[in-house]
């Protein structure tokens, strides 16, 4: 079931990244009184799913979810139609109107899909707000760092100064900002005492194969959440709502360190100290071979911290969405440079449609939903930019040639590029899927 909620997110958020982009290239042709053959959502090989035919243009929905299409008359797209360049040239044809016009046709896609970004995070910021966790909040208990995060110099009850000589007020952003910026050092209060942590060699690497933003998380009090299935600690009379202090006689402020300390006692019987209103209890648990009592933490983090809480009217969500989506770029293309970055070998991690369908929460959340989505709009938006024939930011890059040499570009070389342009994007399809399907047989 969850896969199937996965899928389906990805397919519904492919499909509307899919028409956004291509109505881009549809409408700005429509403008300039361009014939437009084919507009598809999906990929067609041998059969469609369904089409029609309205006023001169075949709409229709393929079987094949890697993408979409719109076919131009008198293009050389990846459709490659020789037979058709080889006719002359129509007026309502690509290849006869103004290099410009043919230029603003090929951005038409790519601005689209900045438009979409900006559009959905001016709703979920007009509609959910903002909600973020403060660094200096989490400061109040400190820090748990997981086995990577202590191996780079974090160690439990450390509080955030800075990354990289950075002070990062929203604590969720701590990852992004060691991975993105490449920061080789953080400042943190450790015993009351400021400490420079320096990263060793390799660190940012394993950060990003570890793709969780879990290696430091907030160290909070053991408040019973909720209790698992025959758990020892509601039989011995635990409640909801009753913080655990600690074992045996030792007190024990945070859940890290009691399930740490717990582990040691397996098949034993432990005396529980817990907290209820005023009274302080002890009660005779008896732990089974996996050394756990059987009660979840209190996870709302409301009950431990004063999150930051920013409401937006309509008019104030609209700059706040363009500054969102600027951000949202800037933060994309760092990503893309750690690819090409020998230190960290963020290739090996690059993902394909596995990955990309994993993000996706395990339940359907719209307002995740409509993030991802926005992210994965600009995603789309800077990738199909990118100066790769077969891609828009090849023909926006032989268009660019064209109107400062005022010499176009031979029908021949274009065909020729574009197929180096699809092998390209094939490799890299390849390179991605095949990355995704070698780390299900490794786990």
């Amino acid at each position: 079931m969850v896969i199937l909620i996965k899928v389906l997110q990805l397919l519904l958020s492919l499909s509307i990244l899919v028409i956004i982009h291509e109505f881009g290239h549809f409408a700005a042709a429509k403008i300039f009184k361009t014939k437009v053959e084919k507009f598809y959502l999906f990929f067609n090989p041998w059969f469609s799913i369904f089409k029609f035919n309205y006023k001169g243009t075949e709409y229709g929905m393929g079987w094949l979810p890697l993408g979409g299409y719109v076919k131009i008359a008198g293009m050389i797209d990846e459709s490659m139609d020789k037979e058709q360049m080889k006719k002359p040239p129509q007026p309502w044809e690509f290849r006869s109107k103004p290099a410009w016009q043919r230029l603003i046709i090929m951005l038409g896609g790519v601005t689209m899909n900045v438009v979409l970004a900006i559009v959905i995070y001016i709703g979920l910021l007009a509609y959910f707000g903002e909600e973020y966790l403060p660094t200096q909040q989490v400061n109040r208990y400190g820090v748990v760092a997981d086995s990577l995060a202590q191996s780079m110099g974090f160690r439990n009850g450390d509080k955030i100064l800075s990354i990289g000589g950075k002070q990062v007020k929203n604590f969720q952003k701590i990852h992004i900002e060691i991975v993105l910026n490449e920061a080789q050092t953080a400042t943190v209060l450790r015993n009351g005492q400021k400490v420079i942590i320096h990263f060793p060699d390799g660190s940012l690497s394993k950060l990003i194969k570890q793709k969780t933003p879990y290696f430091l998380s907030p160290r909070i009090p053991f408040v019973a959440g909720k209790f698992a299935k025959n758990s020892a600690a509601e039989k011995a009379g635990l409640r909801v709502g009753d913080t655990i202090l600690g074992i045996n006689g030792k007190y024990l402020l945070y859940f890290s360190a009691f399930r740490e300390a717990v582990q040691k006692h397996k098949n034993q019987e432990i005396t529980l100290i817990a907290k209820r209103e005023n009274d302080t209890l002890r009660l005779p648990v008896l732990l089974g071979s996996d050394g756990l009592i059987g009660v979840y933490p209190q996870s709302n983090l409301n009950k431990f911290f004063h999150l930051n809480q920013k409401k937006y009217t309509f008019f104030q969500a609209i700059p706040a969405g363009f500054v969102r989506t600027w951000s949202g770029i800037g933060n994309y293309l760092k990503q893309l440079r750690l690819i090409f970055s020998p230190k960290v070998k963020a290739y090996e991690n690059v993902g394909g449609f596995i990955a990309i369908g994993n993000i996706f929460p395990a339940v359907w959340h719209w307002e995740s939903f409509w993030r991802l989505t926005a992210f994965l709009s600009i995603m789309l938006a800077i990738l199909n930019i990118l100066p790769i024939p077969a891609l828009d930011g090849g023909h926006v890059l032989f268009l660019l040639y064209e109107i400062i040499a005022r010499r176009k570009p031979s029908d021949k070389f274009l065909e020729n590029a574009q197929i180096v342009g699809m092998v390209i994007l094939f490799t890299l399809l390849i390179l991605a899927n095949g990355n995704d399907i070698l780390k299900l047989f490794n786990h």
